[in-house]
């Protein structure tokens, strides 16, 4: 349905853009009174005023905080109230009580004043919040009504003080160090996943149930842990899945599409691939002047044909921003009616689709590309396993039409092409590996391993990158609004860091020369056949930047690209949805016809336009979450695969070295686990800073990230994914009565050397660390 057109304003009234500028930069909270007062306005001024307000309010510009202050959408009011989130020494951390905004809520640093200590966890302020640099603080004014800080974990019995059976709370968090008493298990039973609130202070604090998630540990349910954690939309509401069901009804005819139906296009995605959103088909190009070259197409779902802007469909999908993907479930951006139906590609089946038309010369340069609508029927949906198999042994799959296996040959063809471009291209070459979790059909794990990397899969991936550079510097050449998907280069900081730990491999890195990806490149290919090449590529991933959406354009550093948008996956990615409108806008590609119950246009919506920077931001940020929550649920699924090998000696690799002990991960399988340094053998240690080393007080042994060993796994937790590990020849309880320290500093704690090195005390502990329930 479009939208009411705009009141005429009075000539005195401000803009929008200037009450924005006033929200913005004022130091406290802006009401309707204090914007008023600050543009002189009297009379029935102020009743236009209150009409602006609440048109910038529908709009999505201004959210409305309690006592009726303004503030900018999706941002922090100037005086809202918090909830003490986490006391670490002396900084109290602090999260909106209440968090309406996009993506997941901010992280303030309360700066605390009189005595330090007087806030504890769950305690609830009313305070002045400030942007500061790239995040916030907060100032408090008035301690509230004590509150808690919620806590997403399991419950379990176990022992308490004096041996008494108690139910603790296990928390979800893989960081978390303690259980938590439970104070309240209202409905809940032993076992179950729960949202707990936290009150109190050090020891005294106690768990109080507030909400039963359910069962972590049925079939194909411990991504219920993440969903719970990071607030992840799974549920569609009754207006979004309406829509759905409308917009799922709409015509498909040729009206306004080319026709592909007859070219055997096919889609190659992964066995397990729940939606399809893209499928290629290529042919030599027949043209005299493009002798060698090739013509290609990559037909894309044509998701913005079905969720329309501005409906409750697209204000869904913008909130959860994309799908989010587990080894159990899928949380799709779309309600499965169009993400697995009539949007996902299927063979044999009419679809709508945005197809991407490219010319490709001889030295696999793409010279020209053109985007129309189009009517597609898939010949065949292929693995990749499958179409690479087809494809080295030249046989065709049983129930392939005939010409499926010549249309993977061309598309093998021109790819060679594209994979030469690609080459002198020099994009950051990091090949690290992708763990893949297969469950049986009871949901349990029946396999966990390492992804194997086929042509296949690069295959398709220079296709879509193509097709993702194209999409861009077509908007580009109509001057058109542009989602970019940016990397832009590393920091100075993280390349010094970089330099400082390849230092420890005795490699040199000049921080006055050019950063390319192929300065990375070359540091790759200079330790191949090295065993310390997984280490190297994780330095070097942790040393680039992370890449985001925005409309102002800073080149994809890691492609090696100087302009680049997504527009593949419009069925799992928001991003990609607006390039899609954007090109329905600029080219012109709307199709006829006006249905009934949804918005009349496939192009940008006013959000889209006038937010786009906004929008940007937030599904970059939600795009993180998804991330977290997915790398969190395979951490969890690899420690219920190792629960049942507690006590059995594994092969691991180093991964990161602290004054407390060395973290490693399993050989083939990942994961992450501590192994204490109370654990390490009778000798004490110190911790080299530089060289990133622990090193035992006489030399006789060192760890080192990289280094590869045998450890015996003692814990494994499928509710945080954390595991633990002891050396092999260690005895229970680890090395723990030492004898006294030599230079006469006491055991607990930390300091440094004269040679930078950190003297690592009894426990390991650089410091006082406060507890906050029964450590682990």
């Amino acid at each position: 349905m479009a939208k009411a057109p705009k009141r005429p304003q009075p000539a005195g009234l401000p803009t929008s853009e200037q009450i924005l500028r006033f929200i913005e930069y004022s130091p406290g909270a802006v009401g309707k009174r204090e914007i008023a007062k600050h543009f002189g306005l009297h009379g029935a001024d102020k009743i236009a005023l209150k009409a602006l307000l609440k048109d910038m309010t529908d709009e999505g510009l201004v959210d409305m905080a309690p006592g009726r202050a303004f503030h900018k959408h999706g941002g922090l009011p100037k005086v809202t109230v918090l909830r003490v989130a986490a006391v670490e020494g002396d900084v109290v951390w602090a999260v909106p009580d209440r968090w309406g905004g996009s993506g997941p809520p901010p992280r303030l640093r309360v700066m605390e004043k009189g005595r330090k200590g007087a806030l504890g966890i769950g305690d609830r302020i009313l305070s002045r919040t400030e942007e500061r640099g790239s995040g916030h603080i907060a100032h408090p004014m008035k301690k509230l009504q004590a509150g808690g800080e919620a806590i997403i974990g399991v419950l379990v019995t176990d022992t308490g003080p004096g041996g008494k059976p108690m139910t603790w709370l296990r928390p979800a968090d893989k960081r978390a160090r303690f259980d938590f008493v439970v104070s309240d298990m209202g409905d809940a039973q032993i076992g179950d996943l729960v949202r707990a609130e936290l009150s109190g202070r050090g020891p005294a604090t106690k768990a109080r149930v507030i909400d039963v998630i359910g069962d972590p540990f049925a079939p194909r349910s411990l991504s219920m842990i993440a969903i719970a954690r990071h607030e992840i939309p799974h549920v569609f509401h009754e207006e979004t899945l309406e829509e759905a069901e409308r917009a799922a009804k709409l015509p498909l005819t040729p009206g306004g599409r080319e026709d592909l139906r007859d070219l055997p296009i096919v889609a190659i995605d992964p066995i397990d691939a729940r939606d399809h959103d893209d499928a290629v088909w290529a042919v030599p190009d027949e043209d005299e002047k493009n002798k060698g070259g090739w013509k290609a197409i990559v037909a894309i779902a044509d998701v913005s044909y079905y969720v329309r802007a501005d409906g409750a469909l697209d204000r869904e999908a913008r909130r959860r921003g994309n799908s989010v993907y587990f080894p159990d479930q899928v949380v799709p951006m779309l309600p499965e009616t169009l993400s697995a139906g009539v949007c996902s590609l299927k063979a044999g089946e009419d679809r709508a689709a945005m197809a991407c038309h490219l010319t490709i010369d001889k030295h696999g340069k793409v010279t020209s590309w053109r985007f129309t609508r189009a009517l597609v029927r898939l010949r065949a949906n292929i693995a990749y396993e499958r179409a690479q198999a087809a494809y080295d042994a030249d046989l065709p799959d049983e129930g392939w039409d005939a010409d499926v296996l010549p249309t993977l040959k061309n598309l093998w063809g021109c790819w060679t092409l594209l994979a030469k471009a690609r080459a002198a291209r020099a994009p950051l070459d990091l090949d690290l590996p992708e763990r893949q979790v297969r469950l049986d059909e009871q949901g349990n794990i029946a396999e966990i391993k390492v992804r194997e990397r086929l042509d296949s899969m690069r295959l398709i991936e220079d296709y879509m990158i193509a097709a993702n550079v194209a999409a861009a510097k077509a908007l580009e050449a109509k001057k058109s609004p542009v989602m970019y998907r940016i990397h832009e280069p590393p920091s100075r900081e993280k390349l010094v860091s970089l330099k400082d730990y390849l230092e420890t491999f005795e490699q040199s890195f000049a921080l006055g020369q050019v950063i390319t990806p192929a300065v990375f490149n070359r540091l790759i290919d200079g330790f191949s056949g090295d065993d310390r090449l997984p280490q190297l590529m994780e330095a070097i991933l942790r040393s680039q930047t992370q890449a985001y959406y925005g409309p102002a354009n800073s080149g994809h550093f890691g492609l090696a690209l100087g302009s680049y948008a997504h527009f593949t996956s419009p069925i799992r990615r928001y991003a990609d949805l607006i390039v899609h409108r954007a090109l329905v806008d600029s080219y012109r590609l709307e199709v006829p016809g006006k249905p009934k119950g949804l918005p009349e246009r496939t192009g940008l919506g006013d959000a889209d336009r006038k937010g786009l920077s906004r929008i940007g931001e937030a599904i970059s940020a939600l795009e993180r979450r998804a991330m977290e929550a997915e790398r969190e649920t395979i951490d969890r699924y690899v420690a219920a695969y190792l629960a049942t090998k507690t006590g059995e000696i594994v092969p691991a690799r180093i991964t990161g070295v602290q004054p407390f002990g060395f973290f490693a991960t399993v050989d083939g399988l990942g994961g992450d686990g501590l192994v204490p340094v109370s654990t390490l053998g009778s000798e004490r240690f110190f911790y080299d800073e530089a060289a990133r080393t622990l090193d035992s007080e006489h030399g006789r042994v060192s760890y080192s990230i990289g280094q590869r060993l045998e450890l015996r796994l003692m814990e494994a937790n499928p509710i945080s994914g954390a595991l633990r590990f002891e050396l092999p020849d260690a005895p229970e309880g680890g090395f723990r009565n030492r004898p006294p320290r030599r230079d006469g500093v006491k055991g607990k704690g930390h300091k440094k050397d004269g040679a930078g090195k950190h003297m690592v005390g009894k426990r390991g502990r650089p410091g006082n660390i406060r507890h906050q329930g029964r450590k682990r």
